[in-house]
């Protein structure tokens, strides 16, 4: 449209002032979104109860070494815990692994970890005293920080390596205290592999499942193990015939508690927390047995024990306590920040 008042001269109106109120209004502000960050204390908590439960194992399985052999203690233990965990399963969205090397190495790591470390352990407790393979065993801690340490980034911490050599006193002490001389080369040798499938299967999961959906891993790592011992099937028909029903029953606790719910708690807490620094909370273990004997089985420990559980408490607090410590102080700056 041109405006011709002049003559000759005839220009165009100039639109700007409706283009702009109509084009031109500025977007609303966006309000900034916080960033998510990874929880800092519920791992610990998981951590430490996973531990409780596995030393509540040693509590109640002391006697089922006298009616099962290793092979179908294993299996009925594993098949108790992959019977809850599918069950599980069925009421939520399970997230599956997308990539066939994540599935390859769940299924090493579920064999190795709840069929050969199951199976190793329990027949180097009945060749060994009981507290002797779990200071052989509580090694892996030890070879955990170690390569975590030079292979994935974790550095070796001073404290954490004083930590687990107090702890490691004490558990010596515990074992002194408790042992009842039966001693074999080959249990030795049993719990010396029981240490080394503990330690590889700790690094497999913190490097290459750490950040899939722990309960699909666990599931799927229980499964394997439970396929892997149907070997043992006719064996635990006959023992299963034989043994006491309370023997029985302990054995499938160990399968729902200390492994259907503490390995779900462990693969939460990895996912989180440094492999060196969590599996040396594994040092607590030994000592939380001599507590829960003694609440629970009236068992007043020797006095040599009760300081090797101090020891354990002390090593283990060394190492974990200022990593809690340091974690509470993330979170709380954390939240600060997104409240501002």
């Amino acid at each position: 449209m041109k405006d011709c008042s002049d003559a000759g001269n005839c220009a165009p109106i100039q639109m700007t002032t409706t283009a702009a109120s109509t084009f031109d209004v500025p977007p609303p502000p966006v309000e900034p979104v916080a960033e998510e960050t990874p929880p800092r204390i519920m791992p610990w908590i998981a951590a430490l109860l996973t531990m409780v439960f596995w030393a509540s194992s040693f509590v109640v399985i002391r006697d089922a070494g006298d009616h099962y052999s290793p092979g179908p203690m294993s299996l009925l233990r594993m098949g108790a815990a992959v019977i809850v965990l599918s069950a599980w399963m069925l009421f939520r969205r399970p997230r599956f692994p997308t990539s066939k090397m994540t599935w390859l190495i769940m299924l090493i790591w579920g064999v190795a970890w709840f069929a050969g470390y199951t199976v190793v352990l329990n027949a180097a407790e009945q060749s060994i005293d009981a507290g002797t393979a779990a200071m052989i065993v509580n090694i892996g801690p030890l070879l955990v920080a170690v390569f975590a340490g030079l292979f994935l980034g974790e550095g070796l911490p001073i404290r954490l390596l004083i930590g687990i050599v107090v702890s490691m006193a004490g558990i010596g002490m515990i074992t002194v205290a408790s042992f009842t001389g039966k001693f074999t080369i080959g249990g030795m040798l049993l719990s010396l592999t029981a240490a080394i499938l503990y330690a590889s299967c700790v690094l497999l999961q913190k490097r290459f499942l750490s950040h899939t959906d722990c309960v699909t891993v666990t599931w799927g790592g229980i499964l394997t193990g439970t396929l892997a011992c149907l070997v043992f099937a006719p064996g635990l028909i006959a023992e299963v015939a034989q043994a006491p029903v309370d023997i029985t029953v302990q054995i499938i606790y160990l399968g729902v508690v200390p492994t259907a719910l503490a390995f779900n708690l462990w693969g939460y807490a990895i996912r989180y927390l440094p492999a060196g620094v969590l599996s040396s909370s594994g040092l607590l273990v030994p000592a939380i047995v001599v507590v829960l004997a003694w609440l629970i089985l009236s068992e007043v420990p020797p006095p040599l024990a009760a300081l090797g559980g101090a020891f354990c408490l002390f090593g283990a607090a060394f190492t974990i306590v200022p990593q809690v410590l340091r974690s509470t102080s993330k979170s709380s700056t954390a939240n600060r920040t997104a409240h501002n």
